[in-house]
């Protein structure tokens, strides 16, 4: 009996000393941070009108803004593909995604080109950041 409770708990101390130092695939990697948006339009039309305003120079001034453009979307499945935007951008870390956010908020080319751009109408917009995992080939 005294043989298996040492064996046991040598194999325990094995195995945490093992894990030890040993990351779990979801852990942070870095500061580096993503945020994923997803901007849901009420129609077909304020979609069009999102993502033409996106390819006529909003995405670019988000660079502008400090913030690394990573990949703009539109939904493949219907419903969703007639009314639902995502995009990726990077930032350093979450406080200067805050000042890039509000940078690019403060940019009279901003300003402008929203004030001249076809209104896409009511838009929902969800954001979350995200670390890459220790497998992710994008970090």
């Amino acid at each position: 009996m005294r043989y298996g409770v040492t064996t046991a708990v040598v194999a325990l101390a094995f195995a945490a000393g093992f894990m030890a130092g040993r990351e779990t695939p979801a852990s942070a990697q870095g500061n580096r941070v993503f945020e994923i948006r997803t901007y849901t339009a009420e129609n077909k039309d304020g979609l069009d009108k999102l993502a033409s305003r996106m390819g006529g120079g909003e995405s670019q001034l988000f660079a502008k803004s400090g913030m690394t453009n990573i990949g703009h979307f539109v939904a493949a499945d219907a419903p969703k593909s007639e009314t639902t935007y995502i995009y990726i951008v990077a930032h350093a870390n979450q406080e200067k995604a805050k000042a890039s956010w509000a940078k690019f908020r403060e940019d009279p080319e901003w300003q402008k080109l929203r004030a001249s751009a076809p209104s896409p109408g009511k838009i929902n917009v969800e954001s979350i950041f995200v670390h890459p995992t220790s497998f992710s080939a994008l970090k």
